[in-house]
């Protein structure tokens, strides 16, 4: 669920995955351990948006729903601008066929095909039967995000990609699928 940045209360938590900005000058907190945080800005009516993204929400599509609210702001794909903050890492976050499987069938945009160069480490990790003995396959949210933000014809050069992962990085942030912890990153976006 979005919500208007006017309706949460100040001083309570709200019950959401997404906050818009509807006034100037709003500060939009959210918390996150492993998912991403995204959020938007346009640049012309500085309106703010921020998420908390993981799978289910890029299942639920979460993005595209978003891209609406901006769309009945009358905001141009041109000016919006997206950061997808820290978050785990695709070689962090593991899952077995079955939950692969329903992903891409959810959350994957058909028209869209990403061709990504492989890097040293996927052609390693390719190579290794260290996640087929365990059942296990890598699951990468920052390309599905980006693949999603892509299908709502928003200009890749308009998007940054944090490449730090929060469950390698245990010493800079909290990582829910490395020691189960409540604590979390607070992350902000104000207009």
């Amino acid at each position: 669920m979005i919500v208007l940045g006017s309706l949460s209360q100040k001083g309570c938590k709200t019950d959401a995955d997404g906050l818009i900005g509807n006034k100037c000058n709003q500060n939009l907190w959210i918390y996150t351990a492993d998912c991403m945080p995204i959020f938007f800005a346009d640049k012309r009516t500085r309106n703010v948006a921020a998420l908390h993204c993981g799978r289910k929400g890029l299942e639920k599509k979460i993005i595209k729903n978003l891209v609406k609210i901006f769309d009945n702001f009358g905001t141009s794909r041109d000016n919006l601008l997206v950061a997808i903050g820290p978050s785990i890492s695709k070689e962090h976050y593991l899952v077995d066929q079955f939950t692969l499987k329903e992903f891409y069938r959810k959350a994957e945009n058909k028209k869209i095909t990403l061709n990504f160069i492989k890097t040293e480490i996927d052609l390693c990790l390719s190579d290794t039967n260290h996640f087929k003995e365990q059942n296990l396959n890598q699951l990468d949210l920052k390309r599905s995000a980006y693949g999603q933000l892509l299908s709502e014809n928003i200009p890749y050069t308009n998007i940054d990609i944090s490449n730090l992962c929060t469950y390698k990085l245990k010493n800079e942030f909290n990582s829910w699928r490395k020691s189960k912890t409540f604590l979390r990153q607070w992350n902000f976006i104000c207009s």
